[in-house]
């Protein structure tokens, strides 16, 4: 059975910056593979579109440009935040907000962010919005551990809000699926990782 639209993927992956290499960002184990519904847009697409038509123990590697993965690096993500709106009960929060932290965030439309916190002063304090891998050129090789027909309940929680993560790193969406630490091939803004981005 080879990759096509509504398979359900599982593999393992190393991630490294560049090529092979570069330094390991994280890794997809067979204890804990990436797991997801192939074109179901869970994946970065340039990801998934080296991923097609690929059998169960096929080996892969995958070279993305920083376009083709989380983009190049936005100098209008890093912004200055007045200090106050991180004020809890009049005091401000210093062990969340700390230089290095990143804080989870929601902007004026409702939308989830992660924010890392360069620099606090006496009044704001400067966050960096982007993803943690943009501007970066990603190197993945792995091995393809299993393809499957997704299942109906499958194909129902993509439209639920859950990912369905089989436990390892992830193809979550832009809220974030909290499913597993791994970059891999996602597109979540949010990092704990998951080239699915989460």
């Amino acid at each position: 059975m080879n990759i096509s639209k509504n398979m359900m993927v599982s593999l393992t992956y190393d991630l490294r910056y560049d090529d092979i290499n570069g330094e390991l960002i994280e890794q997809a184990t067979a204890e804990r593979p990436l797991s997801f519904v192939f074109g179901a847009g869970q994946m970065l697409p340039k990801f998934e579109s080296q991923l097609e038509g690929l059998a169960q123990g096929s080996a892969f590697e995958i070279s993305l440009d920083c376009v083709d993965a989380y983009g190049e690096l936005d100098e209008d993500a890093i912004v200055d935040l007045p200090k106050h709106l991180f004020f809890i009960n009049g005091e401000f929060d210093e062990e969340v907000v700390a230089v290095g932290n990143t804080v989870p965030m929601m902007s004026t439309s409702g939308q989830r962010l992660n924010g890392l916190v360069l620099e606090i002063t006496d009044d704001i304090v400067k966050m960096d919005f982007n993803h943690p891998l943009a501007g970066e050129n990603l190197y993945f090789n792995g091995k393809i551990l299993e393809v499957r027909e997704a299942t109906d309940a499958e194909i129902a929680a993509l439209f639920s809000g859950s990912c369905g993560c089989g436990g390892g790193s992830c193809g979550c969406d832009d809220d974030g699926c909290g499913c597993g630490e791994g970059s891999c091939g996602s597109e979540s803004k949010s990092h704990g990782g998951c080239g699915c981005g989460c």
